[in-house]
């Protein structure tokens, strides 16, 4: 008697486990295929650069590029956050020609070609400081998913809230990661290095 409940319980087991199998398949048959798609983070662009140039995205295209939404009048996160990126293109020498970073201003208002020339003379040549009109910039900033905003200070001028993140893009312009610089600038070095 024992040995013959064994036996019922291991064929509805056995029963169980086969329907429960061929119910997954069925769901994988008919569950439609998620396809990966490219990130939407980044796009086209035309801007100016500090030299009053006229740039696009196909101006970068071929080498791996960063990019980092700021304004000169930032008191703290842009000027470290440039210096940072310095840092990292400093450690790749000579390589630091095969690559770029571009700091693209939320405040066009006043960041003219000639106020981001001035500006970023202080960081690595590798540096492009680029402005636009407010269409470019706001069209730049979708692009990016770039969130923006002038928030009035108590003299009665203003100053910008804005994203904060360092954008690592492929050779062919694409979204790769957010590029991690709170690592030593040698480590993110190597891992720009491994684009180029």
């Amino acid at each position: 008697m024992k040995k013959q409940t064994q036996s019922k319980i291991l064929a509805l087991l056995v029963a169980f486990l086969a329907g429960s199998l061929t119910l997954i398949a069925a769901l994988f048959m008919v569950m439609p295929r998620q396809v990966t798609q490219p990130s939407s983070v980044g796009g086209p662009f035309t801007l100016t650069d500090q030299n009053g140039k006229s740039v696009t995205d196909a101006s970068f295209k071929g080498e791996p590029f960063l990019v980092f939404f700021g304004f000169t009048h930032c008191p703290d996160v842009c000027p470290t956050t440039l210096y940072e990126m310095s840092e990292v293109l400093n450690r790749l020498g000579p390589d630091a020609n095969k690559t770029a970073a571009l700091f693209v201003t939320v405040d066009p208002e006043r960041d003219t070609p000639e106020k981001m020339k001035q500006y970023i003379s202080s960081f690595h040549p590798r540096i492009f400081g680029l402005t636009g009109t407010d269409a470019q910039i706001e069209a730049i900033k979708r692009e990016y998913r770039v969130f923006a905003k002038k928030v009035p200070t108590k003299d009665g001028d203003y100053t910008m809230d804005h994203t904060a993140v360092v954008y690592l893009m492929d050779k062919d312009g694409r979204f790769i990661a957010p590029f991690n610089l709170s690592r030593s600038a040698d480590e993110a070095a190597a891992d720009l290095r491994k684009r180029l």
